[in-house]
């Protein structure tokens, strides 16, 4: 089970926005550029990615439930910025990895600690 909706809603207000400056110089981490479904207003949502070699995977920490996600799989594109720098990504989809190997090993104690093993996958 991903973590709770409460601790979601007290990120969004409080935690993102001390932390989000830092996701884009910090290895593991960056920020999901997104279009709001209905308002189609733009956020910048700080978020767990990682490279791999057809594109990247964010992890879904709060469920494939949060508006990120909505919004990034109906608009099938997102923009990302992480320490390597910022670019546009064309496509996306939702994968299941049960056994956590797209992410690297540290990351999967944690991720399968938290019972979370749904993820965004985004290419160029």
């Amino acid at each position: 089970m991903p973590l709770p909706k409460r601790l979601a809603r007290f990120n969004r207000r409080v935690t993102n926005r001390v932390l989000g400056p830092l996701a884009v110089r910090t290895p593991w981490f960056g920020l999901v550029g997104h279009r709001g479904r209905r308002s189609g207003q733009l956020h910048w949502t700080p978020v767990n990615v990682f490279a791999i070699p057809e594109g990247y995977v964010i992890a879904l920490t709060y469920g494939r439930v949060s508006q990120w996600p909505k919004n990034v799989l109906a608009a099938g594109s997102l923009e990302l910025r992480t320490y390597r720098g910022s670019l546009r990504l064309g496509g996306t989809r939702l994968v299941r990895d049960p056994n956590l190997t797209l992410v690297p090993l540290p990351v999967r104690l944690v991720l399968r600690a938290l019972k979370v093993d749904e993820f965004v996958f985004a290419w160029p």
